[in-house]
């Protein structure tokens, strides 16, 4: 028996009013199955395969996904028919689960792809420290403004790295560059301004003895 959305393909109207509203185009974020069904696009994978490419390839500098999300996420595609999930015998082992996109599924991923993207939500204890920085003694202060500009430095020394498996796609190239210019912008702000509080700090320091 055919799903809902292998009627609606195959009636060719997943570009309609009907399909956006069936994906739910008030969407805040762009969930974890979305993004699944992207890195399928690029090939068959293990969620291990998925998780690696969350933690060193080319997401992890602007997407973070767990295990805990993504296993679900799979088995909820397979289920829908978006995903097929082969099972490969490994010696001594558990087999292991091969993850493809279906026809349907890259239907789907196509047509979320087009919805516009949310906004990026930032969460950031230290702008949080930075806000009430005037608890923080001045060394401690400057241990915090050097440790952000050290974690700017390093992400740029990784992101560098990982410039060759660009290849030559522009699409990957320039979300690294984009990467690479927020990190870069932001070391340099807090090299040039970081002298704004740790006045402020000295001076609080000063008057509460």
């Amino acid at each position: 028996m055919l799903s809902w959305l292998d009627l609606i393909y195959q009636m060719n109207i997943y570009q309609t009013d009907l399909i956006r509203w069936c994906l739910d185009t008030r969407r805040e974020f762009m969930d974890i199955r979305t993004l699944c069904l992207g890195v399928l696009t690029l090939g068959d994978a293990t969620g291990y395969e998925i998780k690696k490419m969350f933690e060193d390839g080319m997401f992890s500098h602007f997407y973070e996904a767990s295990f805990g999300s993504i296993y679900p996420a799979l088995n909820r595609l397979t289920e829908e028919g978006l995903v097929e999930c082969t099972q490969q015998a490994q010696e001594k082992r558990p087999d292991k689960k091969i993850y493809s996109l279906t026809s349907t599924g890259r239907s789907v991923f196509a047509a979320e792809i087009t919805i516009p993207p949310g906004r990026d939500k930032l969460r950031s204890e230290f702008l949080v420290n930075v806000i009430f920085s005037e608890f923080l003694a001045p060394n401690q202060l400057r241990q915090v403004l050097d440790e952000r500009i050290r974690f700017h430095h390093q992400q740029l020394d990784e992101m560098n790295k990982k410039a060759d498996t660009c290849g030559a796609n522009p699409a990957r190239q320039f979300t690294l560059g984009y990467g690479l210019a927020l990190h870069k912008a932001a070391a340099e702000y807090l090299t040039q301004n970081r002298d704004l509080l740790e006045d402020t700090s000295d001076t609080s320091n000063e008057a509460a003895e």
